[in-house]
């Protein structure tokens, strides 16, 4: 199934990008590969992946690794609404999560028009520039980043924290050297999963962010459907994969580190 599924549609595409129909026969060619990196608009799509992905990667581990750290550590009944809270994007489809957005932070969305009631000017609204897919892939991924981070720190134990804070360990120093090091390969693995959702994301990206330039998700999809170049997408789509396989290799390093650990 594997190789049926994921392995042979890759392999399919390289080939298709790398071989074309001639008259005399099929030739090897790179033309397609040489046209993306010497073309200003498909580079500029890649920066745009590129930094959304990075941004999103940072302001999740910001934002998830405080919320991980109370789950973990609290043991007040607040924790479990906080949990919920956390968990509850995973249940939210990308195109309500996008409606939502476009009605709370669009033009004369909700906010608009509570500043406007108090008499506060319009905020310049992330809807249609690149902070708009960054919020609604930050929301999207919270749950899963959570998830992971909050496994990792099940191996950190309480006696290790408690023999640290006797020998005047402050909460930083518990944290940097205590915790840290112990859910290193949970964060990577965290960030892993979510640079590879994020980078090869659609629907977010389509409806929240510009229309130029626009990630690799709807670019592939415009130069698919609208300019009818199946060659052209499927080279697009090949780089992505070669960006993507990067942070799968990262991944499949720090499960193998695991388990012979």
């Amino acid at each position: 199934m594997v190789i049926w599924l994921v392995i042979w549609p890759i392999i399919s595409a390289v080939i298709t990008t790398l071989w074309v129909k001639t008259p005399e026969g099929d030739a090897f060619s790179v033309d397609t590969y040489r046209f993306f990196f010497s073309d200003g608009y498909s580079l500029s799509n890649l920066s745009l992946t590129l930094w959304t992905t990075g941004v999103c990667a940072i302001l999740l581990l910001i934002v998830c690794l405080p919320i991980a750290l109370y789950l973990r550590f609290s043991n007040s009944r607040v924790a479990a609404y906080v949990q919920g809270l956390a968990i509850f994007p995973m249940f939210v489809p990308s195109i309500i999560l996008s409606f939502a957005f476009i009605r709370v932070l669009g033009p004369n969305g909700t906010v608009d028009l509570l500043l406007n009631s108090v008499g506060l000017p319009h905020i310049r609204t992330p809807y249609l520039t690149p902070w708009g897919p960054v919020i609604g892939l930050v929301w999207d991924n919270i749950p899963l980043t959570v998830l992971i981070l909050l496994s990792g720190l099940g191996a950190v134990s309480n006696q290790s924290i408690e023999a640290a804070r006797d020998v005047g360990a402050g909460r930083f120093a518990v944290l940097w050297h205590i915790i840290l090091p112990r859910i290193s390969n949970s964060i990577l693995v965290a960030i892993s999963f979510a640079v590879l959702g994020i980078f090869s994301a659609f629907t977010l990206p389509y409806v929240l962010g510009p229309a130029a330039p626009e990630m690799m998700g709807p670019f592939m999809q415009r130069t698919f459907r609208e300019l009818f170049e199946p060659r052209t997408a499927i080279t697009q789509a090949v780089v992505t994969f070669g960006f993507c396989i990067v942070f799968g290799l990262f991944y499949v390093r720090s499960v193998a580190k695991n388990r012979t650990t």
